[in-house]
């Protein structure tokens, strides 16, 4: 039991050892992009009638802030439906140095998980993924076009064949002072 001990603490002494040679690694300038989204957000939603359920408004609250180590940007959402019913969201945010492209993940009340990839030209941010339903691989992509400091305006549409694209909901945010 003795050596079990002397290895686990020799090891621990290693790894602590090895973590004091290597700097923390810093947030990229990508990440710096996301600062927009900090805050808290209203949104109100016009979700048509379709795949993604009978449609109608939903408003949401989503609160945004950075993860310590300022990697992550973590998004608490809230939102309400008289149609669909209410729930909550938790997404994050973040940036692949590797694919040189933003991700985006988030998981809800009404128990969908939603991996996307983003990029970003000028005032418009745009993330795509394919999604399974009903059996068919589909494609969706979700834009948002910033209009101000405080605003922006969305859309998420859906494809078959990622030329032909349908709109399942748009809306618009605003930050709350």
């Amino acid at each position: 039991m003795r050596r079990l001990s002397a290895i686990a603490i020799f090891l621990g002494m290693l790894a602590l050892a090895a973590q004091a040679q290597m700097p923390m690694p810093k947030p990229g300038p990508e990440l710096k992009k996301l600062d927009y989204f900090v805050g808290t957000w209203n949104m109100d939603d016009d979700m048509k009638p379709g795949p993604m359920g009978p449609g109608g408004k939903i408003t949401e609250t989503e609160k945004c802030e950075w993860m310590d180590g300022g990697f992550f940007l973590v998004m608490h959402g809230d939102y309400k439906s008289a149609t669909m019913g209410n729930g909550t969201s938790i997404a994050y945010m973040g940036y692949n140095e590797n694919d040189k492209g933003y991700t985006y993940d988030s998981f809800n009340t009404w128990g969908e998980a939603d991996h996307a990839k983003g990029q970003v030209e000028g005032d418009t941010w745009t993330w795509g993924s394919d999604e399974k339903m009903g059996g068919q691989t589909v494609k969706t992509r979700f834009v948002v076009k910033i209009v101000s400091p405080t605003s922006y305006k969305f859309n998420f549409d859906m494809s078959q064949d990622g030329t032909n694209w349908n709109t399942v909901m748009d809306g618009t945010a605003t930050k709350q002072k």
